[in-house]
């Protein structure tokens, strides 16, 4: 009897019994921002509400900067990640995700007319932008001769490249092609797979594996109803 107790009292905490904590960091719109009202908002903030109306969790979001997210879902001071995350091989030796809610692929970003960038193998000796922590600064770190210039913000990378401090930036497409739309002054010259599945919510290896499947069938009915596409065409993602 008390083995199936705990096995219930585990079921219940799984299921955010006790609030879950959302780690995210809350300068990648519109996946995540800061409103006018000074509250993060965004498409992964209102996907996680609507996943928690299904599943049946509590959650309150923690906001930090991106490369600190794993170490703190590890340390226990966050239970879960939702910030535009990339699934990759290599994060799924630590962490575990759901199945993928949004695909991406890394574009490459200079400034309307410098044909001194013609293409990802011109970016030798040249000073690229990225955010720290993404998919984006692994694939700059490929490149031979590269000089990275990693930043918490994009849009720091954005006025960095305008102002032509730097030379390219790579962004994944979702927030790239925004930026734009924005900046006719920035013009794409290179895209590629990001080599991951795409965004997913990460949970601690090995520990949340039945909230996973869970969540994963909530997303599924959010598609099949019609939310998901809603969430889309609110931030402008289809």
């Amino acid at each position: 009897m008390k083995k199936l107790f705990a096995l219930l009292l585990a079921g219940l905490v799984s299921l955010g019994a006790t609030e879950l904590k959302v780690g995210t960091a809350a300068n990648y719109p519109p996946f995540e921002f800061i409103d006018d009202q000074n509250k993060i908002a965004g498409f992964d903030i209102d996907l996680m509400d609507a996943l928690s109306k299904k599943v049946g969790f509590k959650y309150q979001f923690v906001n930090m900067n991106f490369d600190g997210l794993i170490v703190a879902l590890k340390t226990g001071k966050i239970n879960v990640i939702a910030s535009a995350m990339s699934a990759t091989d290599e994060r799924r030796k630590s962490i575990d995700f759901t199945d993928a809610y949004y695909s991406t692929e890394n574009i490459y970003l200079r400034k309307k007319g410098n044909e001194a960038i013609k293409d990802k193998e011109s970016l030798s000796g040249k000073k690229v932008g990225v955010q720290l922590g993404t998919v984006q600064e692994m694939a700059a770190k490929e490149i031979k001769g590269v000089n990275i210039v990693p930043s918490e913000e994009t849009v720091t990378l954005v006025l960095g490249l305008k102002a032509n401090k730097i030379d390219a930036v790579i962004f994944d497409s979702s927030i790239g092609y925004g930026y734009l739309k924005k900046n006719p002054d920035l013009e794409e010259f290179h895209k590629e797979s990001d080599g991951s599945e795409g965004f997913s919510i990460a949970f601690d290896k090995d520990k949340n594996l039945d909230l996973i499947e869970k969540i994963n069938a909530a997303l599924k009915e959010l598609k099949q109803d019609g939310t998901y596409d809603k969430l889309l065409e609110k931030y402008d993602l289809k």
